[in-house]
């Protein structure tokens, strides 16, 4: 890959599955090119989750300028429409003097957004927000399912009814409005004043798996079940929500022993790699890796 490649100005998106490397390889072009790398990892969003979401390094982090790492606690609001906002209103300044900009990170949600543009969303107060949150946790996607069967019946009809993320603040938005969640999604692809270019990286399924099952390990090497215990308090936020944090929930519960509970992040991790490639593989150029 070669900067001269790209018209000016470029969001180069190098996207790719949960492990397959993305942070060694975003860097190694960001250093090599000078420019400035944008993560689209909504989980590293947060400054309290570091270990288990494979947070860069210090060093890592001062090897190339990054945005949108630890800017947020995990009791912060934030949605992908706020994302949109912030990453477009940054890239005005960034291609100011910098012809391409890294976007990187694993939730295809989120770069859509800033690809295609979002519908406009109103704000969820936040004891609606617990509400829903303390519904899901309490009794499952089953219940959530149920009240949106009621209050948005196209949209039941028409999205992964197991996306929980989606599924909540599909009910949020219908609860806190009054008015179905999908009478806000037009689906109207807006216009951007830069150029986009879409790679994804990839590995061999086996040498990908073997490569998540040994994060995991190290993960729990470098601390992860102390980083969950210090957030054991503030398990029903929505931001903890998540592989790597849910299971060792689980095992501080005494719901499954912690050999258990490695194994489901392991499964879980690999499970959501399979789903974020099914969905890279639409529209995204594979760089494949060895």
């Amino acid at each position: 890959m070669n900067l001269t490649n790209f018209s000016s100005p470029t969001l180069l998106i190098l996207t790719g599955p949960t492990g397959v490397g993305k942070t060694s390889y975003t860097i190694e072009l960001a250093q090599r090119w000078q420019i400035p790398i944008i993560s689209a990892d909504a989980r590293q969003f947060y400054k309290e989750m570091r270990i288990g979401t494979a947070y860069p390094t210090d060093e890592e982090l001062a090897a190339a300028k990054h945005f949108f790492v630890g800017m947020l606690s995990i009791h912060d609001y934030y949605n992908v429409y706020l994302f949109e906002q912030d990453v477009l209103n940054l890239l005005k300044q960034l291609f100011r003097n910098f012809p391409v900009v890294i976007m990187t990170g694993g939730s295809p949600q989120y770069i859509a957004a800033v690809c295609n543009g979002i519908d406009e969303l109103p704000d969820v107060n936040f004891q609606l927000r617990e509400y829903v949150n303390n519904l899901f946790i309490n009794n499952g996607i089953e219940a959530i399912r149920a009240q949106l069967n009621l209050l948005d019946p196209d949209f039941i009809a028409t999205n992964d009814t197991n996306n929980h993320k989606r599924m909540i603040r599909a009910l949020e938005i219908s609860l806190q409005t009054g008015k179905p969640y999908s009478s806000f999604l037009h689906n109207t692809k807006k216009n951007r004043d830069f150029n986009i270019e879409k790679f994804y990286l990839n590995r061999d399924r086996d040498i990908l798996f073997d490569r998540i099952n040994k994060r995991v390990n190290k993960m729990m090497d470098d601390g992860l079940l102390e980083e969950v215990k210090s957030l054991y308090q503030y398990r029903n936020l929505n931001a903890l929500n998540t592989v790597g944090y849910r299971e060792l929930f689980d095992f501080i519960d005494g719901k499954c022993t912690l050999d258990k509970a490695i194994e489901d992040i392991k499964t879980h991790t690999r499970r959501y790699a399979k789903k974020q490639l099914t969905w890279f593989k639409k529209d995204y150029q594979e760089i494949k890796l060895s």
